[in-house]
């Protein structure tokens, strides 16, 4: 009979032939160097990979993006809608919007204060395709620079393309005549080959100048009242200078905001374009790299 004093013999345990490197850990491992089938055991640890092949890590603090469309987004976003529609269908069934249309029109805003059309003739760029896009890609590439990931930039050059596509297809389908080119007082002059409805100006303005606040971290709110008060202008300016019908001016404003306020609903898609690009262009660099250091 065994005696309880008696102590079972310790293992012996194998001497360890692996020198440690300065600034590298041993991974820990169970029944030696590998586990019961044989493949190394080596634990979950940080990503070591380069950040362009991560990716972007998350949402950086200083820009915390936009929340998910709440439901008074998503009513103001179906308002702007009803009124979008409303006014188009005022155009096509040549309802007193049109009348309004050739009041303003017929009064000549250019001709009876001549002295501000040298100002607006400046001011109206500023809802130009051109020089707006330039300006605001100009600073969204600074912006993407600081923060490291492409959002900024992907999502204007998502806003723009949704905005010339919803824009350019009504322009075209209802060809309607600017108040210059207008044959008869009192017609909506549609279908005659314009691309006056509704004002690409305005709602440039209003995508343009409202995404910069859309991307906004400090200043969104002052962000937005300048965007509208820029937007606003913009619209009045080109009823000054008689180049858009007031009804113009009105859808493209609706057209504008639709834009914008999609722009929540479209962040999963920025967010898929902005991992492959990172992905991509990170590879490229690393084998640029690598093909330099040889």
């Amino acid at each position: 009979m065994q005696s309880r004093s008696t102590h079972a013999p310790i293992p012996r345990q194998r001497p360890e032939h692996h020198v440690a490197t300065p600034g590298r850990e041993r991974p820990a491992s169970t029944g030696g160097a590998h586990g019961p089938t044989g493949s190394v055991h080596c634990p979950a640890g940080p990503d070591r990979r380069s950040p362009a092949l991560r990716g972007p890590a998350g949402p950086d603090r200083r820009d915390p993006g936009w929340p998910p469309m709440s439901r008074r987004q998503a009513a103001l976003l179906a308002a702007t809608l009803v009124v979008y529609l409303l006014v188009l269908a005022g155009v096509l069934l040549n309802t007193a919007l049109v009348d309004l249309d050739w009041s303003v029109r017929l009064l000549r805003p250019y001709e009876r204060w001549p002295r501000l059309e040298p100002l607006l003739d400046t001011w109206v760029v500023a809802g130009q395709r051109g020089p707006s896009a330039i300006a605001a890609f100009a600073w969204l590439a600074w912006r993407a620079r600081r923060l490291g990931r492409l959002r900024p930039l992907l999502v204007m050059a998502v806003a723009l393309l949704l905005l010339n596509v919803t824009v350019g297809a009504v322009k075209i389908v209802t060809g309607r005549l600017g108040p210059h080119y207008a044959q008869y007082v009192g017609s909506p002059e549609l279908f005659s080959g314009g691309t006056i409805f509704p004002s690409g100006h305005t709602a440039n303005a209003v995508v343009t100048w409202g995404v910069l606040a859309y991307l906004a971290v400090r200043w969104r709110r002052t962000g937005a009242l300048i965007a509208a008060a820029t937007a606003c202008s913009i619209g009045l300016t080109t009823v000054y200078l008689g180049t858009h019908w007031v009804t113009d001016v009105l859808a493209g404003w609706a057209a504008g905001l639709l834009v914008l306020l999609s722009l929540p609903l479209l962040e999963p898609l920025v967010a898929v374009a902005e991992q492959r690009l990172h992905r991509r262009f990170g590879r490229r660099a690393l084998r640029y790299r690598a093909h330099r250091a040889h």
